[in-house]
């Protein structure tokens, strides 16, 4: 029994896990309204794909980037519902770039972007020089 190991709280009152836990990803700062969504649409791309379809065979990054742009221009344009789905375009475009970040991670994305070019620069370039409406 001597290599039992009794549980003393630290002095300062702290659980040894929180320090562990502040380290990890802050999973919990994901809005739950979002991840709900997305998970409706991504249950919809289930059913008409096969379910995790992006790592059964290597998906091409535009077709994602342009479908989530479709969702964010609906979206942005005054349609808040997909019409096809009924769920929020807006989950929609998350789907497609939840589905993009998987692809990278699992070495499943084909990158067919163009050559880089100076969006980044000219971003920062007109960033404040542009007057707002």
């Amino acid at each position: 029994m001597s290599d039992v190991r009794i549980y003393e709280p630290p002095p300062d009152g702290a659980n040894p896990k929180d320090r562990i836990g502040a380290r990890k990803p802050p999973l919990h700062l994901i809005p739950p309204a979002a991840e709900l969504l997305e998970s409706a649409v991504m249950a919809l791309g289930a059913n008409k794909y096969g379910a995790f379809n992006w790592r059964g065979s290597k998906v091409k990054a535009s077709v994602y980037v342009a479908a989530a742009r479709r969702h964010l221009l609906q979206w942005f344009d005054g349609c808040d519902d997909d019409r096809e789905s009924g769920v929020s375009h807006l989950a929609h475009a998350r789907a497609c770039l939840g589905i993009l970040l998987d692809a990278m991670a699992t070495g499943n994305l084909i990158d067919d972007r163009p050559p880089a070019g100076v969006s980044t620069q000219l971003v920062e370039l007109l960033t404040n020089h542009v007057e707002q409406p």
